[in-house]
């Protein structure tokens, strides 16, 4: 079976068996960053782009190292030193960037719709990773497969997300990726951190933590986006803490061999404690480490095949969210 698609923009447009499929391919890529020599000549000639506009430290390093130990040539453009600066616009950059013939744009934006916009009128393959509180696709897989490496399964697994649900673009594509392979998703957060209708994606929603955990068989904690946040959502950290977050003490209410997840960067002490993010439930490394092998997986059945005659002209996106500050 082949990833018959030239992008990869979100969760929501995978089927259960693409899904399946990328999970397997990183799986088979895991055991090349356990060699002596981590690289493998599949890629050798192609070029991947990373075009961050949001900082990042292990997302984008996750995406370089994996187009490296495939061979590829990765070049990382930094918007704070792009012609950006100067004026140019979002389009105008890529397809300039297009014009030195990539083989692969990964972008991260702030506005949601801003990778779909892309892809719609480049040649290049374009992978989402990150549109500001819309999709997360390469986080919500590489979650996935920690969740069942450890467990062996993700039908019927119970996984609270818990934190800010709001603006949270990793909460939606694991709500969606999860629920489409049959496990039971709950969000867990303040009433005002909460979207309206988010049950509509196929998970429950939860305002009481202990309620939420107490026969959870996956936690999954999420940051406090403050740089996201236009006002304030809650009365102080300190409270935020002490009624969502998640400590030795909180944990003991749920089942022993509940596993954490969180993907990162961590508040330590406001969402998670110290001993909880460094104990023995905590898969918080595992998922670093299964990212390069995800990333590895979609570079392969993206890039890996004979590209596809793509007409020449540019191809009009038929989907676009690009209301500036547009964070849903």
């Amino acid at each position: 079976m082949k990833l018959e698609k030239k992008d990869l923009l979100g969760i929501e447009e995978l089927t259960k068996e693409e899904i399946e499929l990328i999970l397997s391919t990183a799986e088979s890529f895991k055991e090349v960053s356990e060699r002596d020599i981590k690289k493998v000549p599949t890629l050798r000639g192609k070029t991947v782009i990373n075009l961050f506009y949001e900082p990042s430290t292990r997302t984008r390093t996750s995406f370089e190292i994996a187009a490296k130990r495939m061979s590829a040539d990765a070049i990382n453009i930094s918007v704070a030193a792009s012609s950006v600066k100067k004026g140019e616009t979002l389009k105008d950059t890529a397809l300039n960037l297009e014009a030195m013939r990539p083989d692969c744009i990964v972008i991260r934006h702030p506005v949601a719709g801003t990778p779909a916009m892309l892809a719609g009128y480049l040649d290049s393959a374009v992978i989402n990773a990150g549109d500001g509180a819309h999709e997360h696709p390469s986080q919500a897989l590489l979650d996935i497969l920690t969740v069942r490496e450890k467990l062996g399964r993700i039908e019927g697994v119970k996984l609270v997300i818990a934190g800010d649900i709001l603006h949270s673009r990793v909460a939606r594509s694991n709500i969606i990726g999860f629920t489409k392979l049959g496990a039971e998703v709950r969000v867990c957060s303040p009433p005002t951190m909460m979207p309206p209708g988010i049950e509509a994606l196929g998970c429950k929603a939860f305002t009481d933590m202990d309620e939420a955990i107490k026969d959870a068989d996956v936690i999954m904690m999420l940051r406090i986006q403050l740089e996201r946040q236009k006002s304030a959502f809650f009365p102080s950290v300190r409270e935020y803490s002490r009624l969502y977050g998640l400590n030795a003490t909180r944990l003991k209410k749920a089942p022993k061999d509940v596993i954490i997840l969180h993907p990162g960067p961590m508040n330590r002490g406001v969402e998670i404690s110290p001993e909880v993010a460094d104990g023995p439930w905590s898969l918080i490394l595992d998922q670093v480490t299964n990212g390069l092998a995800v990333r590895m997986a979609l570079f392969y059945l993206l890039l890996g095949g004979p590209k596809p005659n793509y007409p020449r002209e540019r191809r009009k996106p038929d989907r676009v969210s690009f209301d500036e500050g547009d964070a849903a």
